[in-house]
């Protein structure tokens, strides 16, 4: 459950960054990627200061089978620490009820094995879209295609091919703040196509920008994860 968790913290600091709106030389290119970087690492440090409420939803076949809310933090050493608030599963969890007889009982928790064992693969395949090393960050800033602004003073950064072939990864860039307001993934894993989509928000005062809300959709399992993340309060220290 909340297994996409981590891989939104992690986006969350990728979309603190500032990104140029123009196609650089590439040693300005270097330059952005060094101060993407930076951003992120101070926007995921202040990220520690603060504790905040995350809901995650499973939905397969159209019906929630899982609901789950939990108080975020991080621990003394940095490690992400959970108390969960209030857990509801539909029915019993990822699956149908589990019908009775031993067999069918087994049948019924292998495919939930099944079922965590793919978003735990799916999540995993979609951290490398975070772009987690300055290199990667070079890589698509280099490539990517601008445009904009659109009617909401937004930018576009489009790239193809980011993580495997074929793949497309788009960033909207607000011009006055230079946060990243949302991102769009189109990839594929496991032979499914799978779409992420995340819109950010901004704390007051302090600038902390995070994933507010996110969505990761498998048509063809009829899968969808949604999290939402509210309620960020700085803590005392």
């Amino acid at each position: 459950m909340n297994i996409l968790l981590r891989f939104l913290i992690a986006l969350v600091a990728f979309g603190s960054s500032q990104i140029g709106f123009t196609q650089p030389a590439a040693s300005a290119s270097m330059n952005r990627a060094a101060q993407i970087s930076q951003a992120r690492q101070a926007n995921a440090a202040l990220m520690h200061h603060y504790m905040w409420n995350s809901r995650t939803e499973i939905i397969v076949q159209g019906q929630v089978k899982d609901i789950r809310i939990d108080q975020v933090s991080y621990g003394p050493y940095g490690q992400l620490q959970r108390t969960t608030l209030n857990d509801q599963p539909a029915a019993s969890g990822l699956m149908l009820p589990t019908p009775i007889g031993f067999l069918r009982r087994a049948i019924a928790a292998s495919e939930k094995e099944q079922m965590e064992q793919f978003l735990t693969g799916l999540k995993g395949m979609l951290e490398q879209y975070t772009l987690p090393t300055t290199g990667k960050i070079l890589d698509f800033i280099s490539s990517a295609t601008p445009s904009g602004p659109d009617a909401n003073g937004m930018f576009r950064l489009s790239g193809n091919s980011v993580v495997q072939p074929g793949d497309t990864l788009t960033l909207w860039v607000n011009a006055w703040t230079q946060h990243v307001h949302q991102i769009q993934v189109n990839t594929t894993f496991q032979g499914s196509a799978v779409q992420l989509s995340s819109t950010f928000a901004t704390v007051p005062v302090s600038g902390l920008n995070y994933a507010a809300y996110s969505e990761a959709t498998v048509p063809d399992k009829q899968l969808s994860v949604q999290v939402q993340n509210y309620n960020f309060a700085r803590l005392g220290y």
